[in-house]
């Protein structure tokens, strides 16, 4: 049992402030599922960049630098390969063609040593089963919906990945493992955890639970893209939609469409409020 966590800012009006104690304030809560190591990725001049300890968040420091527009974390409780050895530990950095990323796995595959067996993917020294999944992307030289779906089909066991690239577009691929996903219209935010209880405990932490927010459901199958801009573009088993916040049913079944609300709060609002929670904190 394991945790992904992280955000998405695309208007950048959250101060950076702000953002730091959320990551920092996830990762801590994100304990509930994995002390054994902890690490987040994000984009640094267009380099990914991963930072990841064999030690629990709480004993960590992150500090993403001012600007970053991304970071997936992850906290991870050991199954298979020894955690006192860093490249044991989420995120992983993978390679797919021209496109450099970063991966994150919460759950345990079954099959990784077949995979390795049949020759679908090289030995390497590292030695988790979910290191399995991120060589499927490499093995496709792309970093796109057909790489990742080829992933999630081939791999067995129970799972839910994450993928940030170096343009700061976030990948959710959802399998029978939770996801909890939050977007914060007004500010220009996505925020996401493995559970409820780990989004609850971050966003009081940071005063987020005081802004309208939305949350995005995804069913197993679905792959979402979230990019810079914060276009979602979301694949189910049919079809591919893309919409400007999110797409989602609360029926069970996938489908495209374009929440329109009316918030009581404006930009300028919100930055004043934001403004009184960074005081308050």
């Amino acid at each position: 049992m394991c945790s992904l966590f992280g955000w998405l800012d695309y208007k950048q009006i959250v101060p950076y402030r702000m953002l730091r104690k959320l990551t920092q304030a996830l990762a801590n809560a994100a304990e509930e599922r994995g002390t054994d190591a902890t690490g987040i990725s994000y984009v640094k001049d267009h380099v990914i960049t991963i930072f990841k300890r064999p030690k629990p968040a709480h004993k960590l420091h992150f500090n993403p630098p001012e600007g970053t527009r991304a970071v997936m974390g992850h906290t991870r409780m050991t199954t298979q390969g020894d955690g006192k050895n860093n490249y044991n530990n989420h995120p992983f950095p993978g390679l797919a063609g021209d496109t450099s990323f970063a991966f994150a796995h919460n759950g345990v595959l079954w099959n990784d040593k077949e995979l390795r067996k049949d020759k679908l993917i090289p030995e390497t020294h590292i030695e988790t089963d979910s290191y399995a999944a991120c060589q499927l992307i490499e093995q496709q030289n792309k970093l796109d919906f057909d790489s990742l779906k080829y992933m999630a089909e081939t791999v067995e066991g129970n799972f839910t990945f994450t993928v940030l690239d170096q343009e700061n577009s976030l990948y959710i691929i959802k399998g029978s493992n939770p996801m909890c996903l939050l977007h914060f219209p007004v500010l220009g935010l996505y925020v996401y955890a493995s559970t409820e209880s780990i989004m609850k405990k971050a966003l009081q932490k940071v005063g987020l639970h005081k802004f309208a927010m939305e949350r995005i459901e995804t069913d197993e199958g679905d792959i979402l893209c979230h990019d810079k801009n914060g276009e979602i573009t979301r694949l189910s088993s049919s079809h591919v939609c893309s919409v400007p916040d999110m797409a989602a049913s609360t029926t069970g079944k996938m489908r495209c469409s374009v929440f329109m609300r009316n918030f009581c709060l404006r930009t300028a609002g919100a930055m004043a409020l934001i403004a009184l929670t960074l005081n308050c904190c």
